[in-house]
């Protein structure tokens, strides 16, 4: 197999690491479309034949299939909206709103056709280095609960929240009707906000601890003077204040807006961009071999992240057998002792950084940089999700490092990658409001409102991982080191895509009023199948006469095939739909199993 390359539109060398593979797919259609459509980017191209396959076409004409599939075939955990009810994402969706909520996009499917792409890319690489894996498979149930990990870990922790998991949060409204999100990362910024707004400040402080952990629990009890306070201000002096504070505001599009913006822009709609280094094939970096278990075994990652998106994506490498040494700031990163906590570490940290080797540095100390460079010249990757520019400020850039190690796959996972003029901060609720996830993920009957839950984070670090695979293969067939890019603003894009396909063609972007709204029984709430909600709906009234166990078993009898809702994730590591699916780590946390099965 042979690397090709191709010029995009900005002429950058782009690399096309599956140049020459022909591939076979087949599972169910969402995720499989997702895969198929992004190995078709990498450069392979479909094949007739047998389902479930993917050919690589090289001298030892060898083959690699991968398989993308629900829990069973006998589960009734069997499609999005019943493993989105199952799993928890229905019950952290609908924190905000104190009741569970389906998700109207298909996020678990997304999420798994991602996946299913890096499946096939690790297996190649191990291909690559003399190991003899034959098969990729991936478990959708699996994925749906990494995608709710930190929440699960939360829950399942030694010690309670430090306060209330109560519903509310942003948008806020204006009195000209505006919504909008707001982005602070200070507390300083977030007073002099509402400050420059006028709000009551015993409020305000009130108001700081639930906004600053939405990321964390995906619901935020504000007081409600200050939506109040918002809404005796016009638009105009929202963004005034936000001028005056340092605070980020961003009103909510909609999908139509967004859509006519990409037909008429020049905005690039890849889901990351691949450049191939310029040094000699002869100077880069070659590693041992690794195992079927574990391809990426004997590979380095340096990770220098925050938050969620970079530290996932080094997560899904370390469970693909990489070591993932953790940059941290002197004295350690702080979210280690975040509560809640198992043996007094953050459940959360743990859920996206265990297992990961650290060493700190001070990056504001020229000793240190020089010492992180000297780290970066053995490593095989060095991640990162700085501001935009902070890597040049610091002489951390592509450029420097590469120039150290010509063989490093040098990986950027931005917000905005650039794209979009005029961007506000690049966060998870503020990429969702400019690019209208928020109005995806609701069905009609519901106002649009960003997800509380870290959708673009984690999809967004799923990116971020399928990039660095993208290179690290790209840097096996060519010797070469990689520069890679992913972003939240990608993941919003995939996120959106039929819904943004609809809204260009003329038709209603959103999905019917009622979708994947749970039923209630007498005890709980079940979730029929997608294609079985409107015969599940016609037996509402003897559902909620039943319990849950029986509904579910009433409606089988009458070839509905429905779920139970989880409403407590604690009970996730007993559930019998994922059996084997979870364990217990070192410190007694909760940790979601490889979604991957390599053989």
């Amino acid at each position: 197999m042979t690397l090709g390359t191709t010029r995009t539109s900005d002429n950058q060398l782009t690399t096309k690491p599956l140049q020459g593979v022909r591939f076979r797919t087949g599972g169910p259609p969402g995720p499989v479309s997702i895969a198929t459509q992004h190995l078709r980017l990498l450069g392979a191209e479909p094949s007739e034949g047998d389902l479930g396959v993917v050919n690589r076409t090289g001298t030892d004409g060898a083959t690699v299939e991968t398989h993308l599939s629900w829990s069973g075939a006998d589960s009734e955990v069997c499609d999005e909206a019943t493993t989105q009810a199952a799993a928890g994402l229905m019950f952290v969706h609908g924190r905000r709103d104190a009741a569970p909520r389906g998700l109207a996009v298909d996020y678990i499917s997304t999420a798994a056709g991602v996946l299913g792409a890096q499946g096939v890319l690790a297996a190649l690489i191990g291909r690559a280095r003399g190991n003899s894996v034959a098969s990729a498979d991936v478990s959708l149930d699996r994925v749906a609960l990494l995608s709710i990990s930190q929440y699960l870990a939360a829950a399942c922790a030694d010690d309670d929240e430090a306060g209330p998991l109560a519903p509310g949060g942003p948008p806020f409204t204006t009195a000209d009707g505006i919504r909008f999100e707001l982005e602070a990362l200070d507390v300083a910024v977030w007073a002099d906000f509402w400050r420059v707004m006028r709000a009551p400040m015993d409020a305000v402080g009130k108001g700081w601890r639930p906004f600053q952990f939405r990321y964390a629990t995906a619901c935020a009890p504000i007081p409600g003077e200050l939506h109040h306070t918002a809404m005796t201000r016009t638009w105009a002096q929202v963004q005034a204040a936000a001028v005056e504070s340092g605070a980020d505001v961003c009103r909510l599009h909609t999908l139509t807006e967004r859509a006519e913006e990409l037909h008429h822009g020049a905005e690039s709609t890849l889901p990351w961009g691949l450049t191939l280094g310029s040094a000699n094939p002869a100077t880069a970096t070659r590693r041992g071999r690794c195992s079927t278990e574990h391809p990426l075994a004997g590979f380095t990652v340096l990770e220098a992240g925050r938050r969620v998106q970079a530290p996932l994506a080094a997560h899904l490498l370390g469970l693909l057998g990489a070591t993932v040494v953790r940059i941290e700031p002197p004295g350690g990163d702080p979210l280690r002792g975040m509560p809640p906590t198992c043996s007094d570490i953050s459940a959360r940290w743990l859920a996206l950084n265990r297992g990961k080797d650290a060493v700190e540095i001070d990056i504001k100390s020229p000793a240190d940089r020089k010492r992180l460079c000297e780290l970066a010249t053995d490593a095989d990757v060095f991640l990162h999700n700085w501001a935009p520019g902070k890597a040049e400020q610091l002489g951390l850039d592509a450029d420097t490092l590469s120039a150290a190690n010509p063989g490093l796959v040098y990986a950027y996972t931005s917000g905005w990658a650039g794209r979009v003029t005029g961007a506000p901060m690049g966060t998870d609720f503020m990429v969702q409001a400019r690019t209208a996830v928020g109005e995806a993920a609701r069905p009609v009957d519901e106002p649009p409102v960003p997800s509380l839950m870290t959708l673009l984070d984690v999809l967004g670090g799923m990116l971020g991982a399928e990039a660095i695979l993208a290179g690290l293969l790209a840097r096996e067939r060519s010797g070469r080191g990689v520069r890679v890019e992913s972003s939240l603003l990608a993941a919003a894009q995939l996120l959106t895509a039929p819904a943004l396909n609809q809204a260009r063609d003329g038709r209603a972007p959103r999905r019917p009023a009622g979708f994947r709204h749970p039923l209630p029984t007498a005890d709980g709430l079940l979730t029929p199948v997608d294609d079985h909600a409107a015969a599940a709906a016609e037996h509402a009234a003897q559902v909620r006469a039943l319990s849950t166990d029986d509904a579910v078993a009433m409606l089988r009898d009458r070839g509905i095939v429905t779920t139970a809702v989880t409403t407590d994730l604690t009970a996730l590591p007993t559930d019998p739909r994922f059996a084997g699916a979870m364990t217990r780590d070192e410190h007694g946390a909760v940790a979601v199993a490889s979604p991957w099965r390599f053989r």
